[in-house]
C-alpha cells in the first residue's frame, strides 16, 4: 500500500512521541529482523532514536523492493537465513564481524536467535543485553530453552497484538481466495481445516465461516478443541483425522502444523497454506523424493506422486505476504511495543528469563495510538 504524505508524516509523527515516551538508556546497538514492506522505514527510522541499528535482516519473503532499495541507501542491510544463527559458531562469527565489543539488543520474528542464544551471551566480545521477540511461533522457540541467559521480551502475546493478529486472519483468507480464484475455482460452499486456534487462526476460521465454507478446527491443545467446538467449529482428535476431507486446509500453529506422514492424508485436489514461514509449518522437503513438483499458476505450486496430488500455496511461506500483509495502521500498535521494549532493554535491569512490557506501558502506547490513529 502506498503512504500518502500525510499518513507518512502522522506516523513519523507516532513514533517520534513513542520514542519520547520510552527513552533509551544508554547506547546500544541492534541487529533488526523485520518484514520490509512499504510502511517499515518509518519504524526504522524510530529504531535509530533508541539505537544504532547494526544491520537490518530482512525476512526473505516478505521483501518489497523498492523498500529494499530505499533502507539499503541509509542502513546496512544483510541477508538472513535459519541456518545462519542456527549454527552457534556462524552465529557468533556473524556478531562479531558486524557489532563486535557492543551492547546489542536482537529484535526478533520468529526465534532466529534462539538455538545459538546460551553462546551468544556467553562468548561474544560485547553484551547481549535482550532480545524483543514479535511472534508466537519465536515465543515458543524462546520459552523450550527453559532457563534464558538473558532477559527476552516477548510481544507475541500482547493484548496490543490482537488487532492485529485478527487482521492477519482475515488478509490469510483473502490472499487464499485470490490465488485459488485466479486458477478459476472458488472455495464457497466446501470443506476447510484450520491446525492451530491461536488468535490467528480463530480468525482465520471465523473468517472462513463467514464466507460459507465448512470449518474444521484442529489444536494439539485440547482446551483450544473446547474453544473451537464452543464456537459451533467441528473439531477432531487429530491432524489426519482433520485434513482428510478438507478441500482447503491452513496451518496456523507457528510449530510445524504438518509432518512428512500427514501429506499422505490430504485429499485429491487440496489447496494447502501457511500462515508462518514454511519451515516452521509444512515438512515440505522431507517430500523432495517422493513428490514431483509443478508450478501450474502464480503463486500455486501441484505436488504429485502416483494416485495422489495436492497444491501448495506460495510456496509454503505465508500466505499473506503475496498481495503485501496490510493490516492498517493497527501494526504500529505492536511496532511502537517493540520500540518500548526495546528501550527497555536498553537499561539493563531485566533479570534473565521471560517478560512482556507492562500494562501501564501497552496503556500508554493505546492512547498515543488513539490520538494519532483514531480518526
Amino acid at each position: 500500500m502506498l503512504m500518502e504524505t500525510p499518513e507518512r508524516a502522522r506516523l513519523d509523527a507516532f513514533f517520534r512521541r513513542i520514542t519520547a515516551q520510552f527513552p533509551a538508556g544508554q547506547a546500544i546497538t541492534t541487529l533488526v529482523i523485520t518484514h520490509l514492506l512499504q510502511e517499515r522505514p518509518a519504524f526504522l527510522r524510530a529504531m535509530t532514536a533508541v539505537s544504532t541499528i547494526g544491520a537490518v535482516l530482512p525476512k526473505p519473503r516478505s521483501i518489497h523492493q523498492p523498500t529494499l532499495d530505499t533502507v539499503r541507501r541509509i542502513l546496512p542491510v544483510h541477508d538472513l537465513s535459519r541456518e545462519r544463527f542456527t549454527d552457534e559458531t556462524q552465529a557468533l562469527h556473524y556478531l562479531e564481524d558486524t557489532v563486535g565489543g557492543q551492547d546489542v539488543v536482537l529484535v526478533d520474528i520468529g526465534g532466529y536467535f534462539a538455538a545459538s542464544l546460551d553462546t551468544l551471551v556467553d562468548k561474544f566480545s560485547g553484551r547481549i543485553l535482550g532480545v524483543v521477540e514479535d511472534t508466537e511461533n519465536g515465543h515458543q522457540r524462546y520459552a523450550a530453552l527453559g532457563s534464558l541467559p538473558c532477559p527476552v521480551v516477548s510481544v507475541a502475546r500482547s493484548p496490543l497484538k490482537d488487532c492485529e493478529d485478527h487482521l492477519v486472519g482475515r488478509s490469510i483468507v483473502f490472499s487464499t481466495d485470490a490465488l485459488v480464484r485466479a486458477r478459476g475455482d472458488i472455495l464457497t460452499s466446501r470443506s476447510a481445516c484450520v491446525i492451530g486456534f491461536g488468535k490467528i487462526g480463530r480468525s482465520i476460521a471465523q473468517t472462513l465461516r463467514a464466507q460459507d465454507l465448512r470449518v474444521t478446527v484442529y489444536d494439539n491443545d485440547a482446551v483450544k478443541r473446547v474453544q473451537a467446538h464452543a464456537l459451533g467449529f467441528h473439531t477432531s482428535a487429530s491432524t489426519t483425522e482433520a485434513v482428510h476431507d478438507a478441500d482447503l486446509v491452513l496451518c496456523a500453529t507457528g510449530n510445524l502444523a504438518l509432518r512428512h506422514e500427514d501429506f499422505a492424508a490430504l485429499r485429491n485436489g487440496a489447496y494447502l497454506g501457511s500462515v508462518t514461514s514454511s519451515e516452521d509449518e509444512l515438512e515440505l522437503g522431507s517430500l523432495d523424493d517422493l513428490y514431483e513438483r509443478q508450478p501450474v499458476g502464480p503463486q500455486l505450486t501441484r505436488y504429485e506422486v502416483t494416485g495422489h496430488y495436492f497444491y501448495v500455496l506460495a510456496d509454503g511461506g505465508a500466505v499473506n505476504f503475496v498481495h503485501g500483509a496490510a493490516v492498517g495502521t493497527y501494526i504500529h500498535l505492536v511496532q511502537a511495543e517493540i520500540l518500548a521494549a526495546t528501550a527497555a532493554l536498553s537499561h539493563a535491569r531485566l533479570q534473565p528469563g521471560l517478560h512482556e512490557m507492562p500494562a501501564a506501558d501497552r496503556d500508554t502506547i493505546a492512547r498515543t495510538w488513539l490520538r494519532h490513529f483514531e480518526r
